[in-house]
């Protein structure tokens, strides 16, 4: 049936918002993590979303894709601090690329799409309740 579709569509869209506030969590908690070198610092990681359309998925419904997760290409941190016991040989720590007010900014967006596609779910099922009731 297709009115049933909406519950996929809204699934596939809450299920994308929950991989990008796990992300956005993700870079938060690593956002003050130090290392001596580049290639073991931690880099900021973002989700890439694509529509899916009725017609590639067999005809069953469309929603959204999670096409995978990369790496911020933004430069590193990188701060003098000779003292620190994970300097590096020029006296230097390095740290993520974590913009921590875009990350706030992106986990307020998320959030505010996963609840969006919450009302979309119970509307969808007031509107089937109230079509049900109509027979009556």
């Amino acid at each position: 049936m297709a009115s049933f579709n909406i519950f996929e569509i809204a699934g596939s869209g809450m299920s994308a918002q929950m991989i990008r506030l796990n992300t956005t969590a993700s870079n938060i908690a690593n956002a003050e993590s130090i290392s001596s070198s580049t290639e073991q610092t931690y880099r900021a990681r973002h989700p890439v979303f694509s529509a899916v359309l009725a017609d590639q998925m067999g005809g069953a419904t469309a929603g959204v894709r999670v096409d995978g997760i990369v790496e911020s290409q933004a430069a590193l941190r990188k701060e003098y601090n000779p003292d620190h016991p994970m300097a590096d040989e020029d006296g230097y720590i390095h740290m993520p690329n974590v913009n921590v007010i875009e990350e706030m900014a992106n986990m307020i967006s998320a959030s505010r799409a996963y609840q969006t596609n919450i009302e979309v779910i119970n509307t969808a099922k007031q509107l089937m309740l109230r079509t049900l009731n109509l027979g009556q």
